[in-house]
């Protein structure tokens, strides 16, 4: 899956269309997490607004899971793919994103690879994203 400029974190590159498609397209609900650092404070009672939902281009944007990681930092897993869904959705309820990071997709971790860095799948990793990719 693909980043905007301003988020930095976990992509994978392949040239298995197929487990591409799979793994990115939203009618496979493949989760995507994202360590989040907003401006302030979080508010945990706005929680329950982003789990159920707000609109964007047409279509309502949902945060599958979110975790309080510290004040300003959260845990957001998404299973949608709509285009900057975080930041936008952080804006419509009043925050700012100042620092966004994916750290997991499906069951891999970016774990403590380097910005900048890349490394190739194990046999293992290739294995388990197949398998819950297609599980899906």
């Amino acid at each position: 899956g693909r980043l905007d400029a301003q988020t930095e974190g976990l992509i994978l590159l392949t040239n298995d269309g197929e487990l591409a498609q799979r793994l990115t397209h939203p009618r496979y609900k493949i989760d995507k997490e994202y360590e989040v650092t907003l401006d302030r404070q979080w508010d945990p009672a706005l929680a329950p607004k982003l789990k159920r939902g707000i609109f964007l281009d047409g279509q309502r944007a949902k945060i599958a899971r979110l975790h309080s990681f510290t004040p300003t930092r959260l845990h957001v897993v998404l299973r949608q793919g709509i285009n900057r869904q975080i930041r936008r959705m952080f804006h419509e309820i009043g925050y700012e994103v100042k620092r966004l990071v994916r750290i997991r997709t499906a069951n891999l971790r970016l774990g403590d690879l380097p910005r900048g860095h890349w490394r190739p799948l194990t046999n293992r990793e290739l294995r388990s994203l197949s398998y819950e990719s297609s599980n899906r």
